[in-house]
This record gives C-alpha cells, sequence and structure tokens, in this order.
C-alpha cells in the first residue's frame, strides 16, 4: 500500500467502508476516512455504510455487504477497499479472498500518511517501528509462500524453520534494533530538557487534532516558518522556537507536536512517545481546537484521552479555539475569553484566528500571565528553599 510508488498517473481508486455499532462518534459520511484517503493519495470512488451491533468474525460486516461491496468495486474500477475500523488478521485476509482486491483498514491507512511525511531521522524512526509492528501480526495476510519450509542445508534458518517463523525472528530483531536506536533519541531529548529546565525555561507545547491549525498558530506566533496546510497530518515533526513575551520581559520555549486523531493506532502512540513526551514534559498545554468544525466536542475527546495515555493529562491547559474567522456567525462567542468545563475542570479558553491574526495579542498576554505566575513560584520556592538551608530547588512542574 504505497499510492506515491505507483507509476500511474491518476491515483488508485478506492472504496470506504464503514460499520456503525452504535458508537456516538461513527461518521456516516465517512468524511474524515475520506480526508486520509486522500491525504495518502488515493482518489474515493464511492463510500458504503452500514450497521451492525457486532463486527462478523470472519467478515468483519457479514457476507451479504462483503457481496454488495465488491459489486460496487467491480463497477467502479476501484483497487483497493479501505475500512474506517481496525480489522484482524483473519478478518483482513478474508475480505481480500471474498473481494479479489487489497483491503486495508484506518490502521495501515494513518501509518502510510506518516511514513510518507515523517522528516527527520526520529520521526521515520518512529514510523518504521509502528510499521514493523503491525506487520508483525499480518505476516500471513498475503503471501503465499510464507507457508512453504525454507530450512536445511544452505538456506537461512534452523533446519524445518518455516519462512514465516524466519520472517517473524526477522522483523522481531529490526523492531529491537529501532527501539535501541529511539531510546538513544529519548535520552538526547532527556539531556535537552533538563538543559532547557537549568536555564528556568518555561515550556508550552501545542496540542490538537489533526488539521485544527496547529501548525499556523505556531508560525503566527513565533513568525516561524513551519509546513502548515489544510491537510490531514500536515506536519510529523517536533518544531521548538523562542516565543518572546513583552509583558513577562521574557522568552518561553513553543513546541510544535503531532496532531491527533480519533482512534490513533496504539502503536503509534508508543512509537512517537519521545515526539510526544514534549507535551508530557511541558508547564503549559495550549488545545488547539477547530471552533468551525461541527464535530470539534468529539474531537477534544479524542485529544484528551490520548493526553491520558502519554501521561499528560495532568498538565495545565489552556483551550485555543482557532479558526474564528471561519466558524458560523450564529455560533461566534459572547466573549473572546471565558472559561468551560473539561474532565470536571474548569480550563480557560480564548477564541483566536491564526489566519487573521484575531485573538493573538490575547493569547499572548494570557501565555505571559501564566509565565509570570511561574517565575513568581519559582522565585518562592528558591527563597523558602535557601531560608531552610536546603540548597537549590529543582523548578516546580
Amino acid at each position: 500500500m504505497n499510492p506515491s510508488a505507483r507509476s500511474d498517473s491518476a491515483p488508485p481508486s478506492v472504496v470506504l467502508v464503514g460499520v456503525d455499532f452504535g458508537l456516538p462518534h461513527f461518521d456516516a459520511e465517512l468524511e474524515e476516512l475520506g480526508l486520509l484517503a486522500q491525504t495518502a493519495g488515493y482518489a474515493v470512488a464511492e463510500r458504503v455504510s452500514c450497521k451492525r451491533r457486532a463486527p462478523d468474525p470472519a467478515l468483519f460486516v457479514g457476507s451479504g455487504k462483503a457481496d454488495e461491496i465488491r459489486m460496487l468495486a467491480d463497477a467502479t474500477g476501484a483497487s483497493e477497499v479501505l475500512f474506517d475500523q481496525a480489522l484482524s488478521p483473519a478478518q483482513q485476509r478474508n475480505l481480500e479472498r471474498h473481494l479479489g482486491r487489497p483491503v486495508n483498514d484506518r490502521t495501515l491507512l494513518i501509518l502510510e500518511i506518516f511514513a510518507q511525511r515523517a522528516g527527520s531521522h526520529e520521526g521515520k524512526l518512529q514510523v518504521e517501528l509502528a510499521r514493523l509492528q503491525y506487520l508483525s501480526t499480518r505476516l500471513v495476510r498475503r503471501w503465499s509462500h510464507l507457508e512453504r519450509q525454507s530450512g536445511g542445508i544452505g538456506m537461512r534458518g534452523g533446519p524445518g524453520e518455516t519462512q514465516i517463523e524466519l520472517d517473524r525472528r526477522m522483523i522481531g530483531e529490526a523492531i529491537k534494533r529501532t527501539r535501541d536506536r529511539l531510546e538513544k533519541v529519548k535520552r538526547q531529548r532527556a539531556t535537552q530538557r533538563r538543559q532547557r529546565e537549568r536555564r528556568e525555561a518555561f515550556n508550552i507545547s501545542l496540542v490538537g487534532y489533526t488539521n485544527a491549525g496547529k501548525s499556523s498558530l505556531f508560525n503566527a506566533l513565533v513568525k516561524a516558518r513551519a509546513y502548515a496546510a489544510d491537510q490531514l497530518f500536515a506536519t510529523l515533526d517536533t518544531t521548538t522556537r523562542q516565543l518572546y513575551l513583552g509583558e513577562a520581559q521574557r522568552s518561553v520555549s513553543l513546541s510544535d507536536t503531532v496532531g491527533f486523531i480519533r482512534d490513533l493506532p496504539h502503536g503509534l502512540v508508543d512509537a512517537f512517545a519521545a515526539t510526544l513526551q514534549e507535551a508530557a514534559d511541558a508547564d503549559l498545554l495550549l488545545h488547539v481546537v477547530d471552533a468551525s468544525n461541527p464535530g470539534h466536542l468529539e474531537q477534544i475527546t479524542s485529544v484528551l484521552s490520548v493526553l491520558r495515555e502519554i501521561g499528560a493529562d495532568e498538565v495545565p491547559q489552556l483551550l485555543v479555539f482557532n479558526k474564528l474567522d471561519a466558524m458560523d456567525p450564529a455560533t461566534l462567542p459572547l466573549s473572546r475569553v471565558d472559561t468551560v468545563e473539561l474532565d470536571g475542570v474548569s480550563v480557560p479558553r480564548i477564541f483566536v484566528s491564526a489566519r487573521t491574526g484575531e485573538g493573538l495579542p490575547e493569547l499572548r498576554g494570557l501565555l505571559a500571565q501564566r509565565a509570570m505566575a511561574r517565575d513568581a513560584a519559582f522565585a518562592a520556592e528558591t527563597l523558602a528553599s535557601a531560608a531552610s538551608g536546603d540548597g537549590s530547588p529543582e523548578g516546580p512542574m
């Protein structure tokens, strides 16, 4: 599954399939899956959705719906079928046999996009680890040669070792090598964080659902030129710049992180732990929300879920409702700054537009207040420690 590697000038066409199991976030129009497919380089030929109480163990959608999908794919000339939910290896294999064409799920589609977009050495390592972990469960999915024995004199592997056992061992070794290299990256990041802490830096991380406008806001605040586009996962690698706050008469460290998404594959959460650690170690999270998106409340829930997974849910947040200029006039806020409840906690919120600059002066003012409050707390703790003779304390988290 690599559309960019195909020689055809026209993008490969796909049929999108979603199954409604009664969950509140079901996307009946498959809009997000369609955006993901287009981002990966596919053309959407048709969309199919259906309702079920539970997944069919063999075909996920049942044989009748599978027949319908096959006829639809034949009629539209679709070369692949993409499911909005994660498929088990057995379901994926059975569907491919039934439909007579490659079948992939949301997890592999996201992995494909990440593989295309990763730019830094660290990002490529993270994507490679997630891809290897995914493939390790899918070895029997496509390759019939895996059923043949390859052991014996002059062959790789031990006597009687099957090709699938050999491939599993090779992937296992590749996963170990990649993890070791990522551990080095984590240690380097830890060293950088300690250096920032010694400088008494105030660290802010931008987090939010993909395409909420984080990179655009980052560029507007620090006058940077980080890549920003109206597409899912426009940037994957963390970028950090210094942001000068005049009211606080100091600079703070601002980091732009990878965007989150509903049902983010757990393998990617694990693989991107080093990058997402910037959020977990921040003094403040700017949770950027696309205020013009009707589903922004569900997107906030998805982001909070991932923050819990990486241990960043206790970090103070400031909700930044971006794209004020694109909001429906009927939904415009009465006040640009207010508070909302997030998981039972009152969180400040501000409405801004990274594109027009509306609200950015007020946002800078709020950040300056947070930085000055942190500096005051640090100074008070230093004085208290000196008075008690305990020596220099660590800065407050």
